[in-house]
């Protein structure tokens, strides 16, 4: 795990126990996507839309209350357009319509049953924007790693109270 945190740009690595094949899937197919992040519907080309609908209580596999701070959030739906797309290793979306910058996933193998992902949200508008997508990603990224295990996750808010708590950190 390498993680860079900057108030311009954040880099996550990870690597995960499913092939390439099957972390693509999480990525790109909303109904897999709903388990570890966000979805919606999704027109898969470049230029086409990556839809999104913040619904985070379904990422716990326990009953989780959202905190008082991302209620009115919760079920809020939109689109980012699709920048970059080659099956299965480069995904580059924007982020709030280029304003937050855009967020490229590449994935490449690793032997036949693992695969390295990168995650880098380049074009940050500073300290907070690095604190609170880092924290989204980092939690998020927390998820996808026990999804793909067929681990359970029961609460995604708690992963989120750390990674915030590791972004200050970071950022200092």
């Amino acid at each position: 795990m390498t993680d860079k945190v900057t108030p311009d740009e954040l880099s996550f690595e990870r690597v995960l126990d499913a092939p390439i094949d099957k972390v693509w899937r999480y990525l790109v197919e909303p109904d897999l996507r709903s388990t570890w992040f966000m979805a919606g519907p999704t027109d898969l080309r470049v230029g086409g839309k990556f839809g999104m609908t913040m619904d985070h209580d379904k990422l716990s596999d326990d009953q989780v209350a959202t905190p008082d701070k991302y209620k009115p959030y919760v079920g809020n739906s939109w689109s980012e357009k699709i920048l970059a797309f080659d099956p299965p290793t480069l995904l580059t979306i924007e982020w709030e319509e280029g304003k937050a910058g855009q967020v490229t996933f590449a994935l490449s193998p690793e032997g036949e049953s693992r695969t390295r992902l990168i995650l880098a949200h380049t074009g940050l508008r500073g300290h907070s924007d690095a604190k609170n997508f880092g924290s989204g990603w980092a939690s998020h990224l927390a998820v996808l790693e026990r999804r793909l295990r067929g681990e359970r996750v029961p609460n995604f808010w708690a992963l989120h109270a750390d990674a915030e708590q590791e972004m200050k950190a970071a950022l200092g």
